[in-house]
């Protein structure tokens, strides 16, 4: 909290240079990645977690020129990735330590001592970090509606609002749950969230950094377009429903229904395996049935 713009800093700096280093190791890819990066500071229920969310392309440029998929149906093993970026993160931690520049007051003033802030990293170093991927999305245009939706979100909306009172401000968290604040306590939480003034908080690396958009990202396109100019591209929402690209939808198509189809290719309604016959829901029968009793 006292160095919320250092370490924010030091965030974009080390994750996705951790996604990029692994991007460039041969066991796994041998190629540069694209990164977008995302700085959230919020959970559902307004408490301060600073992370960053990173959409991450599905292949690189190789030293070749080639654009390289990879082999193995992910990009890298989950453990090895939170392992290296614990490692960079808190060597970056160490070092603005050593340099002075960490404001060390109120609650972390005994960190001031070497000794205690060197039994802090250590700890930090026996904690298994986690890392959470998610699956890749269905087609590059669902990428885009997703971030249109994602990216600006702030820690909370008028809409998860329930009832404001004098007394409490009650919202909406997670899994139909709710919480109520004192108006005090609500307004600290929510000012936890402002950002540092005039803080980036969408960067862009790799492929995608606005230094190589006319040359390695340029490269990375025609390389691609090249290697898939004979089959539709994977998860293409065009190739599994049948929709073109100004397709809307049904206009009677539910909206998770079509977002959902937007963003992974998968149309609820057909059959999966077919994908040709409309699904029909019907209840499911129930294991347990109810046996007729005698009478007493």
């Amino acid at each position: 909290m006292h160095n919320r713009r250092l370490v924010f800093e030091q965030l974009f700096r080390t994750d996705p240079a951790t996604l990029l280093e692994l991007g460039r190791d041969r066991r796994w890819l041998g190629a540069k990645l694209g990164v977008t990066a995302v700085l959230h500071t919020w959970t559902r229920d307004l408490a301060f977690h600073p992370h960053l969310h990173c959409l991450v392309t599905g292949g690189g440029l190789d030293e070749h020129g080639d654009f390289a998929r990879t082999r193995l149906g992910f990009l890298f093993p989950v453990r090895v990735l939170g392992r290296l970026f614990r490692g960079k993160l808190l060597s970056a931690l160490r070092r603005l330590y050593d340099a002075d520049r960490l404001e060390l007051c109120g609650d972390c003033e005994h960190l001031s001592d070497p000794e205690a802030f060197r039994r802090l990293l250590d700890g930090l170093y026996h904690k298994s970090w986690v890392v959470y991927c998610k699956p890749p999305f269905g087609s590059a245009d669902g990428v885009l509606r997703y971030l249109g939706r994602y990216t600006h979100r702030i820690g909370i909306s008028n809409a998860r609002l329930l009832d404001v009172t004098h007394d409490a401000v009650t919202f909406r968290t997670r899994h139909g749950k709710s919480t109520a604040l004192p108006p005090p306590r609500f307004l600290a939480r929510l000012l936890t969230h402002v950002l540092p003034r005039a803080f980036v908080r969408i960067r862009h690396y790799g492929l995608l950094a606005p230094a190589n958009v006319h040359t390695d990202l340029a490269r990375a396109r025609a390389a691609l377009e090249a290697s898939s100019s004979s089959c539709p591209p994977v998860g293409d929402s065009s190739a599994c429903t049948g929709a073109d690209d100004g397709d809307q939808g049904d206009a009677d198509e539910p909206a998770f229904i079509r977002l959902f189809r937007l963003l992974t290719g998968v149309d609820l309604r057909r059959c999966p395996g077919c994908r040709d016959r409309a699904l029909v829901r019907r209840p499911l029968p129930d294991p347990h049935p109810a046996r007729p009793r005698g009478p007493p």
